[in-house]
């Protein structure tokens, strides 16, 4: 019942300009696409942040504030943030990061209200299953690029994924390739590739252009060496916490974080000094709660987001190193 009243009025009086703010991910590029296809008789820009940044700077926000409405998905952008657009827009969120409703705008996020998240894996399949669609490639590759092969250990989507694949001549692989594909354009830092994205999939749906895009393979043939070579240099484990310190130009930190913890099934802390002048990028994968830390890294200021398992923050770099320690404090306890 919830779900169909949410149908109802998700964009109910929604008209003039609008813009969708998406995640630079396969699952925010394909719940972008979900949703452009939707609206494809409104009026639409779709913008992702700066590259690395789980906030809008003042620019972006001066220019957001000209649209009559705003849809963000895929995106758990600060408080501040989607109050200052809601001054002047009617905004929408969707998204399932862990996060906090917030008071004057439309917002469904299953997650927020107490659902599993192995019941709603993506952005991607909440706007799907919002839309009222049948199963597609769009949904499913948000959930691969969420959690890759892990997503096998979930019995229910998987067999979805198994049995979309069957009707469609595909295999597992392929979607996992996909996403890697899709990846690409952020992890090389082309954020004009991540917007152009989301309307190159409406104007070619099909699996084989994806897999088959030059400019997506050359981008993915440049990062795969440079993420092999941070997985392999050693970290440091402490209090069987695995802690690695990275330099690299590329956005790849939540990759080399993710394989990491894979591969190792330890708990694993990565940060990043090179995508940034000023500041560090630091991501961490746990099967602990990371909320806490996620609330207290914003309680300091810094630029926190994620979901149960994941944290990412972007930090000041001289106080890098004493928000690891406390990290560190919360993994080891």
């Amino acid at each position: 019942m919830l779900l169909f009243l949410w149908r109802l009025c998700m964009f109910e009086d929604v008209e003039g300009t609008g813009l969708l703010i998406h995640h630079w991910d396969t699952d925010g590029i394909c719940s972008a696409r979900l949703l452009l296809e939707r609206l494809s008789d409104m009026k639409i820009t779709n913008k992702t942040p700066v590259l690395g940044n789980y906030f809008l700077i003042e620019q972006e926000l001066s220019a957001f504030s000209m649209y009559d409405f705003v849809i963000v998905v895929d995106m758990a952008l600060p408080e501040e943030n989607i109050l200052r657009m809601a001054k002047n827009s009617k905004v929408i969120i969707i998204d399932h990061h862990l996060q906090e409703e917030i008071p004057g705008v439309l917002h469904h996020n299953p997650i927020s209200k107490g659902m599993s998240p192995e019941q709603y894996p993506s952005a991607s399949w909440i706007v799907n299953e919002a839309l009222g669609n049948t199963v597609n490639l769009f949904a499913l590759l948000g959930v691969v690029g969420d959690f890759e092969h892990r997503i096998q250990k979930n019995k229910e989507f998987f067999q979805r994924i198994t049995d979309f694949c069957s009707t469609q001549h595909l295999n597992f692989e392929e979607l996992v390739h996909m996403v890697y594909l899709l990846d690409s354009n952020y992890k090389v830092g082309d954020r004009n590739a991540v917007e152009e994205a989301p309307r190159l999939l409406l104007k070619h749906p099909q699996p084989e252009w994806i897999l088959k895009n030059k400019r997506w393979k050359k981008n993915l043939s440049l990062l795969e060496n440079e993420i092999l070579k941070h997985i392999e240099e050693p970290g440091e484990e402490i209090d069987r916490v695995l802690v690695k310190k990275i330099h690299t130009s590329y956005n790849i930190i939540s990759t080399v974080t993710r394989k990491i913890a894979w591969n190792t099934g330890k708990d694993v802390v990565v940060v990043n000094t090179g995508f940034f002048k000023d500041r560090d990028q630091i991501y961490v994968r746990s099967t602990k709660n990371l909320m806490p830390m996620i609330q207290k890294g914003t309680s300091l200021g810094f630029r926190c987001g994620g979901k149960t398992e994941v944290l990412g923050a972007v930090v000041p770099n001289e106080k890098t190193e004493g928000f690891v320690k406390e990290i560190m404090t919360f993994l080891s306890q």
